[in-house]
């Protein structure tokens, strides 16, 4: 009797543990994941790992790289496939792709059957960091091109300039694609060959990803260059369906000029009355600015205007002449070679491209000599005013003052609507409401 007894009072409590856990946990399972009075087991199973939209536990897997004149065709030939599937796909796949776009150093991936046959089932090419193309073998040949999902993050970043702005981006660790937005925003307002040492700037933009790596940058939303003591903001702003950037004041940051003709080069020569030329040796006035930049680097038009000399002259060279309106012309010498359909009596438009810096004419290395002159006369290039273009009209003021504010929020990490609702609360009225 006392053994039982004692067995007795041992098992209660493994009875009262099971009914705790009846009470406690079948119920949520029965909410949650059962249907039928029958428990869904996939509610504990763990997630098949997949690749390209493929279950990997289901295949045999193997990557390469395309190689030097290798063809889809070359690759494929190392595995078991049909004649009629490689004949399929001849006759189908440029249908969807064009195979002769199979660039060497691309990654593909081989899916196998995980039996002992490994047979071929699918292949996938990488074309571009984003996009793919599947080739199916596991039935009729089927080709599709897909792609990979992009992650954007925003990002806030500043630099300061000790010598260039693309130093100052690289070295900052910034996505180097950033240099190359900032210059364009700013291209008419911001001397980028004069940047001063302590010249800062910060930008707030969005990166994009695939697969953890860095694929480029996308919108800039808002950007802060600090220009010899001068703060410029670029604040987004779509007007008249088109969105542009505009200083604080509501003005374009967009001008009737380019600040320069072409992009990362250096100043050889600057405007002077009296320069010792470097091949005939004598004193004579130099009007224009010298670029130093290697030959082929393209030049552009700094603004809208007409082709009034397109010619091979003995000092000058290649030389491209554009009058933009009554007040001034642009001359572009020593080039290399002329844009494609750049001719006497063409318009062409701001950024257009005239030809490229060469040495032809009289020059002692690769330059592009460039001139301005305004109402007939000389001027310095990097001296000349340009007027800023489309300004916020009235009616837009209250929209872009709102957008200015969130573009100042941003550059400097503030929430905005943590921001409005203090404002809403300072001002004595309900902040929740107005965030409602």
């Amino acid at each position: 009797m006392k053994k039982i007894l004692k067995a007795f009072l041992i098992t209660i409590p493994v009875i009262a543990a099971a009914v705790l856990a009846y009470w406690f946990v079948m119920p949520r399972l029965e909410g949650n994941h059962q249907q039928g009075g029958v428990v869904d087991s996939s509610a504990f199973s763990k997630p098949v790992p997949r690749l390209y939209g493929l279950a990997v536990d289901s295949f045999l897997i193997e990557t390469g790289k395309i190689g030097r004149n290798e063809t889809l065709g070359k690759v494929l030939s190392r595995y078991s496939l049909p004649e009629r599937a490689l004949t399929q796909l001849l006759l189908y796949a440029d249908q969807v792709f064009d195979l002769r776009k199979i660039k060497q150093g691309n990654n593909y991936t081989v899916f196998l059957s995980s039996d002992t046959v490994y047979t071929l089932q699918y292949l996938v090419y990488e074309h571009s960091p984003v996009d793919y193309v599947i080739f199916d073998f596991t039935d009729s040949v089927e080709v599709s091109l897909r792609q990979k999902d992009i992650v954007t993050r925003q990002k806030r970043a500043s630099g300061e300039i000790t010598s260039s702005l693309w130093e100052a981006i690289t070295k900052s660790n910034i996505n180097p694609m950033v240099a190359i937005e900032l210059s364009e925003i700013y291209a008419w307002t911001v001397d980028f060959f004069g940047l001063q040492p302590g010249d800062h700037f910060s930008v707030v933009y969005d990166e994009l990803f695939v697969d953890t790596v860095s694929i480029g940058i996308g919108r800039i939303h808002a950007a802060s260059f600090n220009h010899v003591g001068k703060e410029l903001l670029a604040i987004p702003f779509t007007q008249d369906s088109v969105e542009t950037y505009y200083d604080a004041d509501g003005n374009s940051l967009r001008r009737a000029f380019l600040k320069a003709p072409l992009k990362y080069s250096r100043i050889s020569s600057r405007f002077s009355g009296s320069r010792l030329h470097p091949i005939l040796k004598i004193r004579r006035p130099h009007y224009g600015v010298d670029y130093a930049a290697p030959v082929g680097t393209p030049v552009y038009a700094i603004g809208d205007g007409r082709v009034i000399m397109k010619d091979y002259q003995k000092g000058a060279g290649r030389i491209v002449k554009v009058r933009h309106n009554s007040v001034y012309t642009t001359t572009y010498m020593h080039l290399s070679n002329f844009g494609k359909d750049i001719a006497v009596g063409r318009y062409v438009k701001q950024g257009e491209l005239l030809g490229y810096v060469g040495s032809s004419g009289l020059s002692t290395g690769p330059h592009l000599d460039f001139r301005v002159t305004k109402n007939g006369s000389p001027i310095d290039p990097l001296k000349m005013e340009s007027p800023p273009v489309d300004p916020i009209k009235p009616h837009n003021k209250l929209a872009f003052d709102a957008a200015k504010q969130q573009s100042v929020d941003l550059l400097q990490g503030i929430d905005t609507q943590e921001r409005l609702a203090q404002d809403m609360v300072n001002a004595g009225l309900p902040a929740l409401d107005y965030l409602k």
